[in-house]
């Protein structure tokens, strides 16, 4: 019997499931149970947190080596709102955006307001695109209100979108059901992609991939499989098409 395979695409990171269809006409337990299996897939799949979706858009934007920041006040400079302290955010990434315009890229950049944990003073979290070899420089420059700490963006079992989306969402919102992250215009989106394939299609990570995430489930009425994994030389939306090209 058909299955439904239901793909996002985050730059490099894939989620990857595969779950029952249902249909009306089946006995009301088989029904039943693959309905069971088929919101178990969906829930991997659903970003139903902040971080959740937070990584799949870090993922969508951003590679190894661009900027992950963090930049703090100094005493002279320290802000006493967070309004305030968010509108000199704003400035810096105006002032950021004709920078890298210079260099001849847009600026991309993710961002967080903190002050609850550490040092207890309002502070800020960046994720940036790379623009340059003198990036680091021009951004401490920018910034010029306190220090300025630049680290590269990894991606490993240790270190990777995941860990960095939860890093940059510890804190709660100051309001109920707001987000407490935000990032430019310039961001793109996930692509997420639902097919029809059969009962036996395979669910695997290719070759020369990054396993970071599966699961699985199976009964006597049916199964899902789920996998999330980073491939950032391999394009999966070629596979992708393929596989639905021989299915026609």
């Amino acid at each position: 019997m058909p299955k439904r395979k239901k793909i996002i695409v985050a730059g490099g990171l894939i989620l990857e499931t595969i779950y029952p269809a249902i249909y009306g006409g089946e006995h009301p337990k088989v029904r039943a149970e693959k309905k069971k299996l088929s919101s178990e897939a969906q829930q991997r799949m659903n970003q139903k947190y902040s971080w959740q979706k937070l990584e799949l858009m870090l993922a969508a934007n951003f590679i190894p080596g661009d900027h992950v920041c963090g930049v703090t006040y100094d005493d002279e400079h320290l802000p006493a709102t967070r309004k305030i302290a968010e509108g000199r955010l704003k400035r810096f990434r105006a002032d950021l955006a004709k920078c890298w315009k210079l260099k001849g890229k847009k600026l991309v950049m993710f961002w967080c307001t903190e002050e609850l944990h550490g040092i207890g003073r309002l502070h800020h979290h960046l994720v940036i695109n790379a623009a340059g070899s003198d990036d680091y420089a021009d951004i401490a420059r920018i910034w010029g209100q306190g220090e300025v700490d630049i680290k590269p963006l990894r991606v490993d079992r240790e270190k990777n979108y995941e860990t960095l989306a939860r890093y940059m969402t510890k804190e709660k919102p100051e309001r109920l059901g707001a987000r407490g992250w935000s990032y430019t215009r310039t961001a793109v989106k996930p692509e997420i992609e639902t097919f029809v394939v059969d009962d036996d299609t395979p669910l695997q990570v290719p070759s020369g991939a990054m396993m970071l995430e599966e699961a699985s489930e199976t009964t006597a009425y049916g199964s899902f499989r789920y996998i999330k994994y980073y491939a950032r030389n391999i394009d999966p939306r070629k596979r992708i098409r393929a596989k639905r090209r021989r299915r026609k």
